[in-house]
């Protein structure tokens, strides 16, 4: 697999439906780059009738350009969907390209929804919305490279890309990473309320818990071609405090096995939605 990142020739037209923390977050980055991403002529459709005053002042509209489009992106939530449908299918023609970053909708769902053939299926996760996100995406059987850069183009102002994956990943993609910042947010609850527990006041416990975790991130950043292991072994003293700590996560049953759990149910979860939307 090779992540994509040559630039593409950019379509004509374009539309971004949907104007929420994801939408936004794309429509500020496609902006910050200029016409990079864009097309010649396009609109931000927000299916909200009265979209937010930021929304506005980047040039959202509640009213749909009825032109049909070389892309249309779907930035809103998969319930969304059925009901915004007929005010969508005009915006595209057989040979428009579609971009869901909506979970759960298959690509064949949207071939078929839409009457078209070329689609691109993103999974983004919510630091998306700072920039400092990562999507992957898998593409129908007939998006060619050029469509592949050009959703490379649209996707890295979430953050890093990723991709093209087979479709049959975008589950395990969805239960780790796209469900995955809610996991650390619980690591950062569960390790305030152990502090607490310790003894620390409720405040002091979880600005010492958060800002660990937010370090901790900072350093796998900076450190990307230090593996996670071996950062883990840089804190890690012998006989420490730290190791007698990694001795009950690490233990039969602990932090690896319920992880392992978490993630298959999530998975499941994943196709049992996508099979029944």
């Amino acid at each position: 697999m090779v992540a994509v990142s040559e630039p593409s020739p950019l379509p004509r037209t374009l539309t971004l439906v949907g104007v929420g923390r994801m939408g936004l977050a794309l429509l500020r980055g496609w902006q910050q780059q200029g016409a990079g991403g864009l097309g010649s002529s396009w609109c931000v459709l927000a299916l909200d009738a009265a979209p937010s005053e930021e929304a506005r002042s980047l040039g959202a509209t509640s009213s749909p350009d009825r032109q049909s489009q070389d892309v249309l992106v779907l930035a809103i939530k998969p319930q969304s969907f059925d009901g915004a449908l007929p005010m969508l299918r005009p915006l595209v023609r057989p040979n428009s390209v579609v971009l869901s970053v909506m979970a759960g909708v298959s690509i064949a769902r949207l071939q078929s929804a839409f009457g078209v053939d070329q689609v691109i299926r993103a999974m983004p996760n919510t630091p998306g919305a700072i920039g400092e996100g990562i999507s992957a995406f898998s593409t129908s059987a007939s998006v060619g490279p050029a469509q592949q850069a050009h959703a490379w183009q649209l996707l890295s102002p979430l953050g890093e890309v990723v991709g093209p994956l087979p479709e049959a990943e975008i589950d395990a993609v969805t239960a780790l990473s796209g469900s995955g910042p809610a996991y650390v947010f619980a690591l950062v609850e569960a390790m305030a309320l152990a502090g607490e527990r310790a003894g620390l006041s409720r405040p002091i416990a979880e600005r010492l818990a958060r800002q660990t975790v937010i370090g901790s991130g900072a350093l796998l950043k900076e450190e990307a071609q230090t593996s996670p292991a071996a950062l883990r072994q840089t804190v890690t003293s012998p006989g420490g405090t730290t190791a007698a700590a990694l001795a009950v996560l690490q233990a039969p049953g602990g932090l690896d096995a319920l992880m392992s759990e978490a993630i298959a149910a999530a998975t499941a979860r994943s196709k049992a939605l996508g099979q029944a939307s």
